[in-house]
Order: structure tokens, then sequence, then C-alpha cells
């Protein structure tokens, strides 16, 4: 199935503002809610602008666009903790019950939280990165050091440099990805958003908070994770390394694991058919 920016394009009017998403499938297939991650310039259309059709084909599907990045409305708050509470929103306003849900890196992240405090919400999940703690790679990784030297000063050598960290090939990174990606970072409203998660200011503050905190991080809870669910990595990631998918392989009662060779962060993207294939699979089970 063919999908353009304009053609699946959709706002919602919610109490707390617009929430823009995209949508593509057949109106009576069941329904699919993909989660974008976090970083410069990223939105739920660029993350799966290339797979939409594909799951489409199959279900009804939903890109919702987080709070904060530039396309829906922000709201007050951290954006992890607005983009868990937006997708509630969304789902409310359109009557959906209970949906699978595919999350890239954060939107990984944002699944997990939902799937252990709204487990009636998620029926299966698919994570692409970034969930769990990192266990034998440093903290932070290279991707997120650059993502941060980014972030404090923000200029186009810094993004071409993280750009560059994201995948395991680098002809990926074209000018036109580049520019596209520059010209959505520099939205005044997604660089509050990368400041209050990558800033060096923030980052020190949330490892105060962490050092001085009773309360558990998220990934110690995932053996609450109740939905069927599906680990997905890339070999050669450079954000959040293969190792981290150990801890929610092992704590998460009913997970799997698939890793993807001469692949990085973007598995959707870089590679797009044998993640979909698996991902096809997984929700077909």
């Amino acid at each position: 199935m063919d999908v353009t920016y304009d053609a699946t394009r959709r706002e919602l009017t919610t109490e707390q503002g617009t929430l823009c998403y995209h949508e593509a499938g057949d109106a009576d297939a069941p329904p699919l809610i993909l989660l974008h991650g976090s970083g410069p310039g990223v939105t739920g259309w660029r993350n799966y602008r290339g797979n939409l059709g594909v799951f489409a084909e199959t279900h009804h599907c939903y890109v919702l666009e987080f709070p904060g990045f530039g396309v829906s409305a922000p709201v007050e708050g951290h954006p992890v903790l607005t983009a868990g509470s937006s997708v509630i929103r969304f789902m409310d306003a359109l009557d959906i019950e209970k949906a699978p849900m595919i999350g890239n890196s954060m939107g990984g992240v944002v699944g997990v939280n939902l799937a252990i405090k709204k487990p009636d919400r998620v029926e299966k999940l698919v994570t692409i990165g970034g969930v769990g703690p990192n266990v034998f790679s440093s903290s932070p990784s290279e991707g997120l050091r650059l993502l941060q030297e980014f972030t404090d000063d923000p200029d186009r050598d810094k993004l071409v440099r993280w750009l560059r960290a994201m995948v395991y090939d680098r002809t990926l990174v074209t000018d036109e990805l580049i520019e596209e990606r520059w010209q959505a970072a520099i939205h005044p409203d997604a660089r509050k958003t990368a400041q209050m998660m990558y800033g060096s200011a923030a980052f020190e503050m949330q490892q105060q908070f962490m050092a001085a905190s009773d309360t558990p991080p998220y990934w110690s809870m995932m053996h609450k994770v109740a939905c069927p669910t599906l680990l997905t990595w890339g070999r050669d990631d450079r954000v959040s390394p293969p190792d981290m998918s150990m801890v929610p392989m092992r704590l998460i009662p009913n997970a799997e694991l698939h890793i993807f060779p001469n692949c990085g962060h973007w598995v959707m993207i870089e590679a797009k058919a044998a993640f979909e294939s698996a991902v096809r699979a997984f929700l077909q089970r």
C-alpha cells in the first residue's frame, strides 16, 4: 500500500491540545499503534513512513506524534511521561480499547511503561532498541554522548556525527536527510524537549535524582509486562548497544529477541524487509 504524508495526516482535538497522527489501512482491520523515538528532527512520520504501507496491509495503523517534538501541541511535563499519557488520550478519543504497539527507542520505553501501568491497553508490544540498562557497555553510550553534544550547542557538523552513529551503513545519511533533520531539530518545541531529555544539565539532574531516589528504574519493573513482547535490535547499535537487551529478554515473561546483523539503531529503516517480516509474523501469531 502506497502512503504519502498529506494523504495520511490527521489531527485530533483534545482537552490538552491538538494531537497529530498518520492513519493508514482498512478501517475494519485490527488497530496497530506506532510510537516514535527521540533525537534531533525526529517525528513519527520520519520513523515509520517506510514501513507504514506494509503494516497497513494487515492493520489499521496509527502513527502518533508525541507532544513536544514540533508536530503535536506541546504540554507541560517530562517528554517520556507526556508521551505515555498522550497515547491513552489518543486511544480514548478514538475509542481504541486495546491495541498492539510498536515503539522505536524512546517509544519502546513508553510502550513498556504503558504495558506495566495500563496492561489492559497493550495487546502486544514490539520494541526497537532502547529499552533496558547498559550491562557491559558504557553509559551514556557513544550515540547518546554525541546527542548530548548536539543538544548543548546545535550545529550541522554535530548533527551529522550523531546521524552517522545511528546507522551501520553511512550512505543512509544523505544530504536530504541531514537538511530534513536540521530544519526539524531547530524548531523551538523540539529544542526545548531535547534540552529536557539530553542536555548536560538535565543529565546531571537525572543522575542526582536517581542517586537520591528510592523509586526503582522502569526497567526493574519489566517483570510486570504481561503481554507478548518482541524485542528487536541492531547488532551494531551505538546508541543502545545490544547488551541492553539482556535484561528485558530475561525479565519480561513472554519476550523474544531478534537481533539484526549489519544494522544500527534504526532497525525499521536499515533492516526494513527483515524487520517487517519478523514483526508481521509476531503480530499474526
